[in-house]
């Protein structure tokens, strides 16, 4: 035991934290030669941090030889914890600044594409107003970005898509939306009344980075499925705008959330395709590391949130729900109702 203790001393006075922050680029990379690139080091100087790593750990970090370059079971479980400790280390000046200034804080927001939520931006409102000196940065991310970048304390908290829970993060359903299928002008299907499921048998598709079966958007997937589109995608993203813009192009039949497009369904820029019935259902949460130091401003306003969400029952946070085939079957131009109180 004591053998284990000094052993454990001498790796934390002795361990080069710019080596850990090399190896999570390199644990993220696709190469040495990509590492390199993205942290803009020649290739030789980063083969010795990482050997000189191995070396301080005793172990091999990563699996690497022609062809092949991936971690060893060591080299996932540092990446895990460097990541958290590059997220603390990234934390300490905007921690420090607010601990002496007048300045409030910063809050940065991980955002998937197109969140469209009445919730969400009344809190955002209500926060300015009560704390006119706090900033703000929202990015836009794939939601598995977003949520590696809550994980890696980065970011104060994302709004995205959810498939596998990590354990160290904290989930609330935000909101609920429904998706439907689209097509837009150019397309044969385009502007077709009295259509059937089976109609859309063999056309190409287009959707999002996410729809397969084992990630976020399964129920989506299954719905492209019943429908027998064409397997072969022709164009993906991770942007709902890009998604879209695919479909409004005529590039594929794709799936859109109803109440986010609804407008564009009104102006004459997509058409709603079958399934009118049992729309799926996909929820947004909110997503924060309950091991994060926040500075005022990024508490303030998770709890403004977290406490909206509470607040406010889950049927005035869901968005085109309670559809029914009848109501939309009659007149597929005439956008989705919405049954979402505006909280």
């Amino acid at each position: 035991m004591a053998d284990d203790d000094a052993a454990a001393e001498r790796m934390t006075r002795d361990l080069d934290w710019n080596l850990l922050r090399s190896f999570v680029v390199l644990a993220e990379s696709r190469s040495i030669t990509d590492a390199a690139r993205r942290l803009r080091l020649t290739q030789p100087s980063v083969s010795t941090a990482l050997r000189k790593l191995e070396d301080r750990i005793g172990k091999r970090l990563i699996d690497r030889g022609p062809g092949r370059y991936e971690l060893t079971r060591a080299g996932a479980l540092l990446y895990r914890e460097a990541v958290d400790i590059h997220g603390a280390v990234h934390r300490l000046s905007t921690l420090m600044r607010d601990m002496t200034d007048e300045i409030t804080g910063h809050v940065r927001i991980a955002l998937a594409s197109h969140v469209v939520c009445p919730l969400f931006d009344r809190v955002l409102a209500e926060f300015h107003a009560r704390h006119p000196q706090a900033t703000l940065s929202i990015s836009v991310l794939s939601s598995g970005s977003a949520l590696a970048s809550v994980a890696a304390r980065t970011a104060s908290f994302a709004i995205c898509l959810v498939h596998q829970r990590d354990p160290k993060i904290e989930y609330r359903r935000l909101y609920r939306e429904f998706f439907g299928l689209f097509c837009g002008p150019p397309h044969p299907l385009f502007g077709r009344t009295a259509l059937q499921q089976k109609d859309l048998a063999g056309h190409a598709a287009v959707s999002f980075e996410t729809d397969r079966l084992h990630d976020a958007l399964r129920a989506v997937t299954l719905l492209r499925a019943e429908s027998e589109l064409s397997e072969r995608i022709i164009g993906t993203s991770s942007h709902l705008e890009e998604v879209r813009r695919m479909v409004i192009a005529g590039l594929g039949i794709g799936p859109l959330p109803l109440h986010v497009v609804a407008r564009d369904v009104a102006d004459g820029l997509l058409w709603r395709l079958p399934p009118y019935v049992e729309p799926p259902a996909i929820d947004v949460h909110l997503a924060w590391n309950p091991r994060a130091a926040l500075n005022r401003a990024e508490t303030a306003l998770l709890t403004a949130l977290q406490e909206a969400i509470a607040a406010t029952p889950i049927e005035a946070r869901t968005y085109a729900g309670g559809l029914h085939g009848a109501d939309i079957a009659e007149s597929p131009m005439t956008p989705p109702p919405s049954t979402a109180a505006q909280p």
